[in-house]
């Protein structure tokens, strides 16, 4: 049997719970990362690279990749920005990701292209819960 997920779902930031990723605002910037129910369902990252400083991702669309064990994953967008940094660190030592998911393990820092049309498809803390509990209803959170 699959052990249920076990970790945290901070207060203070943005959730998409289509592509289990996070933001947190930063001024007129953004930073992303993937949650840590959305690295709990890929399994233990073992690489992670994004796509180039000055990309233009949309919404949904890759952002970069993630190796796990078995396989190698698209990141989404969970909004449309320009790309102005990836954590050079994460690429690197990507086991932060998986140790540290809302600190140093982001992925990219980025400038929102489209936050009024599409930050109302994100989700607070509370109703992240929520849906992770609708999934993986005996999840427990730190």
């Amino acid at each position: 049997m699959k052990t249920p997920f076990r970790g945290a779902v901070p207060d203070g930031l943005f959730y998409d719970p289509e592509y289990d990723m996070w933001v947190r605002t930063e001024g007129a910037d953004v930073l992303i990362g993937a949650s840590s129910f959305g690295i709990f369902r890929a399994s233990e990252i073992i690489g992670f690279t994004a796509k180039p400083t000055g990309a233009e991702v949309a919404l949904g669309r890759g952002l970069g990749t993630i190796e796990c064990a078995k396989t190698v994953l698209a990141v989404h967008a969970p909004l449309s920005f320009v790309l102005l940094a990836a954590n050079e660190a994460a690429e690197e030592r990507p086991a932060i990701l998986n140790r540290d998911p809302y600190a140093a393990g982001w992925m990219v820092r980025g400038r929102p292209t489209a936050w009024a049309a599409e930050c109302g498809r994100l989700v607070d803390a509370a109703s992240y819960r929520a849906h992770i509990l609708r999934s993986e209803p005996g999840a427990e959170f730190l």
